[in-house]
């Protein structure tokens, strides 16, 4: 409970600088003090961090931000949007407000910016481009894909856009996102590693097979959209597709010298390269989610495999003189890893993991890694105008910005890391890629009318100490 509290401080801490120096622009710089609009100005900070006020029970904050929400939040903007990130971080973020409130602003609002992004699907195959202007629908890729969509771009709004058809009583979202899951199974590899580029025109996919950046969440939303269709028939094809890529990211394992860290590769073509992003640290959360799907003997495996990456995550932190993990590592014969891009920008990866084997196997192992890693963060990017990142995870040097995702993430994971498991228990909810809690309800294809009658989850008066789903 008291590393809990110091977490819920290292909110109210990030949170009141946001607040005081940046409120209404995206994201706080606070070595400036000042904030900046990498969003297009749609408050992304404030929409981020609203569940998770609401969950560490910060009521008056969650009223003012709500204020903001339902006043002066406008999403007609000239402004070239990335469709994934405007997805898991906006739609995502207000979508969860919504089922842990009941407050129908939310709702209305999540439409609103949904309405907005659909053109982007608009394809001969149904990949959505990655890029819309929010005021006008045009929609296009960037430049420097060649005219390809980009995998996790592509296939990681399924959960929000599902959610929303289930909420609204409109299918058209969810057909639309899925749609692009056909598409990707037609040409869905034997080993269900996709390459990151795919052609919006044919579905065809090239480049790079990777579980770090650009590819890892697809995989990710193959699993969350089977458990958040309550794991029925109707969803079984995302299930499928989910355990052919873990055979797929299994036979990319392979393991250092001389202490045998499992860590997992990239591949070009036939070649595999010893380079593992920290990004892909959200592997053993997803394999460990995973695990009790399968019989006991395969699950046992799984878990087993979740564990020892995990190990190696958290190894990537321990590694450095910060203890703060780089972006990513690179393994060689006989050194294990060293890093390769120094920098870290406060990504929550390890510690999300930390908390679904937590949750899982009840061991408190994992607490006390997470604990490491948030004493890490206490020690060398908080500052008195926020949370910063790091340029050099060895050097300590400070860079100046607080991503939306660490109050989004970061934090809500190790809170939840120090909280009882009913507190967004996992059979009740499924966390979208930017952590965002998501209601499991039961699944509709026919959808009219599902959910129109939704009830608020926890009304928002004297919950002081911000739990959801029981005591």
């Amino acid at each position: 409970m008291q590393r809990r509290e110091k977490v819920k401080e290292a909110m109210i801490h990030a949170w009141s600088a946001y607040e005081k120096y940046a409120w209404g622009n995206d994201e706080l710089l606070p070595q400036t003090q000042s904030g900046e609009n990498s969003f297009g100005g749609l408050g992304a900070t404030i929409i981020d961090s609203l569940d998770t006020l609401l969950i560490m029970g910060l009521d008056e904050q969650f009223q003012k931000a709500r204020e903001w929400v339902a006043n002066t939040l406008d999403f007609n903007k000239t402004y070239d949007a990335s469709v994934f990130e405007t997805t898991i971080r906006v739609v995502g973020g207000l979508l969860s407000t919504y089922d842990l409130s009941g407050d129908n602003i939310f709702l209305e609002k999540a439409r609103d910016i949904a309405d907005r992004l659909l053109p982007a699907w608009d394809t001969p195959s149904g990949i959505p481009y990655n890029i819309i202007d929010l005021a006008h629908g045009n929609a296009h890729n960037p430049g420097w894909t060649g005219g390809d969509s980009i995998l996790a771009d592509s296939g990681t709004e399924q959960l929000e856009f599902i959610a929303l058809s289930q909420r609204t009583g409109d299918p058209k979202y969810q057909e639309k996102v899925e749609k692009a899951i056909v598409a990707l199974n037609k040409t869905f590899p034997a080993d269900g590693l996709v390459p990151i580029y795919v052609n919006p025109n044919d579905g065809t996919a090239y480049g790079t097979i990777t579980f770090g950046a650009m590819g890892d969440s697809f995989y990710e939303y193959l699993l969350k959209a089977w458990i958040q269709g309550n794991k029925t028939s109707s969803v079984k094809p995302y299930r499928d597709m989910w355990e052919t890529s873990m055979k797929g990211l299994v036979s990319l394992i392979r393991r250092s010298s001389p202490s045998s860290f499992a860590y997992i590769c990239e591949k070009t073509r036939e070649t595999l390269t010893d380079k593992m992003d920290e990004l892909a640290c959200f592997a053993p959360g997803m394999l460990a989610l995973g695990s009790s799907g399968y019989g006991k003997v395969e699950a046992k495996k799984i878990l087993s495999l979740a564990e020892e990456l995990a190990w190696t995550c958290y190894n990537f932190y321990q590694s450095t003189h910060t203890k703060l993990s780089g972006e990513n590592y690179l393994f060689n014969p006989g050194r294990d890893m060293s890093v390769g891009t120094t920098w870290n920008i406060l990504r929550p990866e390890t510690v999300e993991s930390l908390f679904y084997l937590w949750r899982l196997t009840g061991n408190v192992t994992y607490q006390e890694w997470g604990w490491n890693i948030f004493q890490a963060f206490e020690k060398n990017c908080r500052i008195e105008s926020g949370y910063v990142g790091l340029t050099d995870v060895n050097l300590a040097l400070k860079d100046n910005k607080m991503q939306t995702f660490f109050l989004a993430e970061t934090l809500k994971y190790l809170y939840l890391l120090f909280s009882p498991p009913t507190v967004i228990p996992l059979d009740e909810w499924v966390f979208n890629t930017e952590a965002h809690p998501l209601r499991i309800v039961n699944r509709n294809d026919n959808i009219a009318g599902s959910e129109r009658q939704h009830k608020p989850t926890v009304g928002l008066q004297g919950r002081k100490t911000g739990r959801f789903g029981g005591n």
